[in-house]
């Protein structure tokens, strides 16, 4: 690949990714149902109906897979903890089990010399609190930040640092009005209540592990390029509306206490009374900013449906296994657009940034030159945003592994590694190795 080290400033981190009801083994080690468990469960949602009970079996294998991390030459793993695992009902007795196990990982990741990185919740909410409204019930803001203490307790001392949340749009969006993950639900004052929610619950977060005296907190968000199907004015504000809904609205509301007014325009009516008083502790300061970056979208004006208006129509560059467009261009305009109107010095991650490919085994290897060239392209692009003074301090690639990949089961590969999910047998593909070489320290 054309980069290595010295392309990127001192101290620079280079990682990989992982989230912890995607590869660990949910039915291992006390864990507690989850939501996903039961979207899972019925019929439709989930490719063959997959679940996580054995994903990578990463609750087992963690001491191999964290070598895999060291062996790349990387110096940085991002993972995630899970409510469900360290509080089997969302609330009340602790999983000692879990909580052992986090501990297990956390000390194997750093016997490595790995930085770690954690995310307290991406995704697997527990059932019991699913029961109570979830995400639309605004008690989960104390019961987050209830969780969030419990886990730091046991292991904030040694990792660098802690997010609240990964890609809040996806938990309240993505899952409470397109339907498309858990809970599943298609209603917009369901929507409107986890969008307010999941911000809520980040702020409380905040609040709490400030007074535990942790430092280095921050909240990985998701952008997507919202570009206009056509030069039109409708397909104009198709994109804007877009925008605000999946890129400002939690960007907004953490750094300025606001929300912006296009996406206000259709939830406004449905908020929760009085959401106006949280807004302070929303936008408290965050000591960093992860990023995730995948694709853009292309998209028109649908008079014929309610608000948004939002007609999503097929592009024409190239795309992934996901059918998602490659355009790396989107991650540099990100970069820049957040550092200049938002976060302006703040440090920031790319904490996401990763390929789905039909990847197969071939005389025992995998050849993926589709994947390497995606890195490529989108670390040009992050080289380019440093050169125009974005303060990008890492790049973590999506994933490490193979994993379950939620709505889509094990059907969609995005990781430097092949999982055989029958043998649970680990390949480390082209990209794998072309990545090492490419941080293989100069003159060794």
């Amino acid at each position: 690949m054309a980069f290595n080290r010295s392309d990127f400033p001192k101290g620079f981190q280079f990682g990989t990714a992982t989230a912890a009801y995607q590869i660990e083994g949910h039915q291992f080690g006390g864990a507690g149902s989850t939501h996903w468990d039961s979207f899972a469960a019925t019929p439709g949602n989930v490719v063959r109906a997959e679940n996580g009970a054995l994903a990578c079996d990463h609750y087992h294998r963690y001491q191999t897979d964290l070598d895999l991390v060291a062996d790349a030459g990387l110096d940085a793993y991002r993972f995630s903890t899970s409510w469900a695992r360290v509080l089997p009902e969302g609330r009340g007795t602790p999983n000692q089990e879990g909580l052992d196990f986090y501990e297990r990982l956390v000390d194997a990741a750093l016997a490595r010399d790995l930085t770690l990185h954690q995310t307290l919740y991406h995704w697997e909410l527990p059932s019991a609190l699913a029961d109570m409204g979830g995400w639309r019930n605004p008690d989960i803001s104390k019961w987050f930040a209830d969780y969030a203490e419990v886990i730091t307790d046991r292991i904030g001392d040694r990792v660098t640092s802690i997010a609240t949340l990964n890609e809040p749009w996806c938990v309240a969006y993505l899952s409470h009005f397109l339907g498309h993950h858990a809970p599943g639900l298609r209603d917009i004052r369901a929507t409107a209540r986890a969008m307010h929610h999941v911000n809520k619950a980040h702020g409380a977060a905040m609040t709490r592990l400030r007074q535990m005296g942790q430092d280095n907190l921050g909240i990985v968000l998701n952008f997507e390029y919202a570009n206009p199907a056509d030069n039109s004015d409708k397909a104009k504000t198709a994109a804007s509306t877009h925008d605000a809904i999946y890129n400002k609205w939690f960007i907004e509301a953490i750094t300025k206490g606001s929300y912006p007014a296009e996406a206000l325009e259709g939830f406004a009516s449905h908020l929760p009374e009085n959401w106006q008083d949280d807004m302070v502790e929303i936008s408290q300061k965050i000591d960093w900013l992860g990023v995730n970056y995948y694709t853009r979208k292309n998209l028109a004006y649908d008079s014929a449906q309610p608000w948004p208006h939002i007609q999503e129509v097929a592009g024409t560059l190239d795309k992934n296994s996901m059918d998602w467009e490659i355009y790396p261009e989107g991650l540099h305009y990100f970069l820049t657009r957040i550092s200049r109107d938002y976060i302006g010095s703040l440090p920031v991650f790319v904490t996401e940034n990763g390929i789905p490919l039909d990847d197969t085994i071939e005389n025992g290897s995998i050849y993926d030159p589709r994947r390497s060239a995606f890195v490529e392209a989108h670390f040009q692009a992050a080289q380019q945003a440093i050169a125009e003074g974005v303060n990008l301090q890492g790049f973590f690639y999506w994933s490490l592994l193979d994993n379950y990949e939620w709505a889509y089961g094990y059907e969609k590969r995005f990781g430097l590694v092949h999982v055989d999910f029958n043998t649970q047998k680990r390949t480390p593909k082209a990209s794998y190795h072309e990545i090492k070489a490419s941080l293989k320290p100069e003159g060794s």
